[in-house]
């Protein structure tokens, strides 16, 4: 089953967040059996180019790999779907309107108004355009969009309707800053946003996810109970420094005589 079929059935999925711009860091985590790894170029420098050598390495070890543009644009959206990744995810995400219109840009007319010149996602030339072009590219990439803004949550119920989007993924601590609440992630009023998002997409079928760097297990818990399905959590870069900070700590100890 490939990672549009688990997504369209609401199967519990799970990935992790790659910032670092070293492909291998996607090499190695790509061999674990991740059922995704999310490419994040919103909040880190990562270019087109780097974001293509995690793409190959993704590949290589046989894990899907889905990225979040670093913004809302046309051009940036049509630069990594060349590319041929398995999934996109946009940002901040406004209200219905803008969800319609971020949409028809992963989309060929009639259906929306993407421009043609798939390169990678045709392998240049090996697979038919012409079949990529209609059925083709409506059934291989996952459409996700962010809820992270209270107007969007509060429009949930009309853009989980919206034909050809998979999924939502919610950002808690921005949906808790659009409310002037920054960081209570659970507080009661981000919650009531949350949960009727995830309602909403429940209600259609379709897939709710979360973007969290926490790898806490009380957290993660609470989201799988929310009724969350795919969660997205921690970060290459919190794996190696977490490791190096308790490798460190414990040959202080050794030398402190502390460790017997």
């Amino acid at each position: 089953m490939n990672i549009k079929e688990k997504v369209a059935k609401c199967l519990p999925i799970c990935g992790t967040h790659i910032n670092l711009s070293d492909p291998t860091v996607t090499e190695m985590e790509a061999q674990l059996g991740y059922d995704f790894l999310w490419v994040d170029m919103e909040h880190t420098r990562l270019s087109c180019d780097q974001v293509h050598a995690h793409l190959l390495a993704a590949r290589a070890g046989g894990t899907p790999l889905f990225v979040r543009v670093p913004v809302n644009d046309l051009t940036a959206t049509k630069r990594v779907l060349e590319m041929g990744i398995d999934g996109i995810v946009f940002p901040m995400t406004e209200n219905c309107t803008h969800v319609k219109e971020l949409l028809s840009w992963t989309l060929y007319p009639p259906y929306g108004k993407r421009g043609c010149g798939p390169r990678g996602a045709v392998r240049y030339g090996l697979d038919s355009e012409a079949e990529y072009y209609g059925a083709g590219h409506l059934n291989s990439l996952c459409r996700f969009i962010q809820i992270e803004q209270k107007s969007a949550a509060e429009e949930a119920e009309e853009i989980a309707k919206l034909p050809y989007l998979d999924g939502c993924v919610l950002g808690m601590h921005d949906l808790s800053g659009s409310i002037g609440d920054l960081g209570n992630i659970f507080g009661k009023q981000t919650l009531t946003l949350a949960k009727k998002s995830i309602a909403a997409f429940a209600k259609q079928k379709k897939t709710v996810g979360v973007s969290t760097f926490s790898t806490a297990p009380k957290i993660l818990k609470r989201y799988h109970e929310m009724g969350i399905n795919m969660i997205s959590t921690g970060a290459d870069y919190e794996y190696i420094l977490k490791n190096a900070a308790e490798t460190l700590k414990t040959i202080k100890r050794l030398q402190k005589g502390d460790i017997q």
